[in-house]
């Protein structure tokens, strides 16, 4: 069962609902939110409030907006961040076990371990925990991996944020055998922001769609990541022909 079960907004805290970011029709318009899988999925259109959301758990959790564990220090001098200030997570058990991963601002993420580690006086020692060399050291894809595959451990509770913008469709697969390791051997909760529908498609789990108002479980086939990817693939040719026949 998963650790955090409910996000609550207290709206008696906020000034003006019809400012950025209360004024986002997915989040104008929730009140609570049940959280019933270990894995759940945020899905939805650009714009649609899902990253907005994500990121306000993680504040809540005591993670860097911009990515990392509790103990990161990263600098949070982001705006739009007075939702965090009004949710309330309720837990059962409380973890403090965790991480926030968001491919935007990886590269920060990166840098700032770059320096942690160069603390560390005995080379053979540093990056133990991200796959032995410097994340700026690796492709995109690779360094997401060396630090899924190194850094997640264990219980608590993992927020991504669209993993797939570094990820190939193979590696989103890995991806995948990562997450289901992590929650059957180390009983870990996630959170997924994505567009991915390889990701959505992990057995089990809750789908949250954030198009709509109030916000809604879908099941798979339902989302358009689903709809469009397959009307795509099954007849790429008429597709295109439609999408460009007004050129």
């Amino acid at each position: 069962m998963p650790y955090l079960k409910r996000i609550t907004i207290k709206w008696e805290k906020v000034d003006n609902k019809n400012c950025y970011p209360f004024n986002i029709p997915s989040i104008n318009g929730l009140n609570s939110l049940e959280i019933t899988k270990n894995v759940t999925f945020l899905v939805g259109e650009n714009g649609s409030g899902k990253s907005t959301f994500l990121e306000a758990i993680a504040q809540n959790c005591g993670f860097s907006v911009k990515g990392g564990s509790r103990n990161s220090l990263l600098s949070d001098e982001v705006d739009d961040l007075s939702l965090a200030s009004v949710l309330s997570l309720s837990w059962l058990p409380k973890v403090s076990n965790g991480f926030f991963l968001r491919a935007e601002s990886f590269y920060n993420y990166a840098s700032y371990i770059d320096e942690v580690e160069a603390d560390i006086a005995d080379p053979m020692e540093r990056y133990a925990a991200y796959g032995g060399k410097s994340l700026h050291k690796q492709s995109h894809g690779e360094s997401f991996l060396a630090l899924l595959q190194n850094r997640f451990r264990g219980r608590g509770i993992y927020l991504l944020d669209e993993p797939e913008a570094a990820l190939s469709p193979q590696r989103q697969l890995v991806l995948l055998r990562i997450i289901r390791q992590l929650e059957r051997i180390g009983k870990a909760q996630f959170l997924i922001a994505t567009h991915s529908p390889i990701l959505m498609a992990y057995p089990d789990a809750d789908i949250l769609c954030f198009d709509q108002s109030p916000i809604k479980a879908v099941q798979y086939e339902e989302t358009e990541h689903y709809q469009i990817t397959r009307g795509f693939l099954n007849n790429r040719h008429k597709v295109l022909e439609e999408l460009f026949s007004e050129e």
